[in-house]
């Protein structure tokens, strides 16, 4: 497929970036790579605008145990044992659509706790809404709050605080912040980070299906009107599928299986194994004829960019393989082997043996130093 000005601008890029990229990678993308930087480059995945001020904020102190850069903060609270947190926003999907848009939200920031090796023990959120005499403010709000209740309910993580303001600037998009914390022992955490040339990487959870594709895309634009017709963009969660998921993990983290595992939020596949190789300072190779699916016919593209909900990514010793699918499978889960840990530093993507999209990782995770290539001779422009 021939790269245009349009098909750059459908993917959330700007002519700049785009020129960004060819001077990167040294030539034209394809579609593949071309929908994997427009996600690893989106505000919800790398805050390029936001991060010089969240640079702002105190991360270090005498019991912080994990500070930015990981899944979840973690903090030291004594008696070995520790509480991981973590909150995010879900505006863009809840205006879209507020039950889903909300559950999800409140699905992944648990994925997050859990992760981490942590059992998510409370929820919180804070609310801002239209003015109440809007004509959508009830529904967002009636439908925004049974989202995060159902989500939290069906787990068993009780919600234990909120806040809900009304407003007027919020007509034209609500704020939907959740926030789950969870209890850990302190020398029993674990972090999003591949390593060791060789190790199996697995996926683990529910199959891959089409919603959500571009999700991290949507949640980093600006809406005018119409904002309601990318509903497809928003994930469909199954609260009951991230209580099996949740459990599976935990037994696992029994063991001494695990390598480094990180939980497919924003950008789903590709967000997962981009980031936990970027940790290592590895390579990943993902082979996508073997990526658990629960739709015929699907693309890579559709593979790497799908949000769908309650799926686990891991890197794990080799030779334990069969063992971890073993503990997943038991759940009633999916589990496959669908990768491996390889040397240097690129992303590379197999399908029916032949290379599909083949990209450094310091160019996706690191946008400034992408940003700086880019001023090299060379540049390009779409047609």
């Amino acid at each position: 497929m021939k790269i245009t000005q349009d098909v750059v601008k459908e993917h959330g890029l700007n002519p700049e970036e785009y020129q960004r990229i060819v001077s990167s990678l040294g030539r034209e993308p394809n579609l593949l790579e071309l929908g994997i930087f427009s996600v690893m480059w989106s505000e919800h995945c790398s805050y390029k605008s936001s991060r010089k001020h969240l640079k702002g904020f105190p991360t270090k102190g005498e019991f912080v145990l994990q500070g930015p850069g990981e899944n979840a903060g973690i903090v030291d609270i004594g008696d070995g044992l520790a509480v991981a947190f973590k909150m995010e926003s879900h505006n863009h999907p809840s205006f879209i659509e507020p039950y889903q848009g909300a559950a999800t939200g409140v699905g992944g920031i648990l994925r997050d706790i859990f992760t981490m090796g942590a059992r998510p023990v409370a929820s919180l959120n804070s609310l801002r809404f239209g003015a109440p005499e809007h004509p959508k403010t009830k529904f967002l709000l009636e439908g925004v709050v049974s989202g995060i209740a159902g989500y939290g309910n069906c787990i068993g993580v009780p919600t234990v605080g909120g806040e809900v303001y009304f407003n007027s600037s919020y007509n034209g998009n609500n704020l939907v912040n959740v926030m789950t914390a969870g209890v850990v022992k302190k020398d029993r955490i674990f972090r999003g980070k591949a390593s060791g040339t060789g190790n199996p990487v697995i996926y683990a959870g529910s199959k891959t299906g089409r919603d959500g594709i571009h999700g991290a895309t949507m949640a980093s634009d600006v809406f005018g009107e119409g904002g309601e017709e990318r509903r497809p963009t928003v994930q469909v969660g199954d609260p009951f599928a991230e209580k099996l998921l949740l459990e599976a993990c935990l037994e696992l983290f029994k063991t001494d299986y695990v390598v480094g595992i990180q939980d497919m939020g924003a950008a789903g596949l590709t967000s997962s194994s981009v980031e936990m190789a970027s940790r290592g300072n590895v390579g990943i190779e993902l082979d996508m004829d073997s990526v658990p699916r629960r739709e015929e016919g699907m693309t890579p593209y559709e593979l790497m960019l799908s949000e769908s909900q309650e799926r686990m990514l891991m890197v794990v010793r080799a030779g334990t393989e069969d063992a971890v699918m073993e503990i997943y499978r038991k759940w009633d889960l999916d589990a496959e082997v669908i990768g491996r840990v390889t040397e240097g530093n690129s992303i590379k993507l197999i399908e029916n043996g032949k290379v599909v999209a083949d990209i450094p990782v310091p160019l996706l995770t690191d946008v400034r130093q992408s940003f700086q290539k880019a001023r090299e001779p060379g540049r390009a422009e779409p047609a």
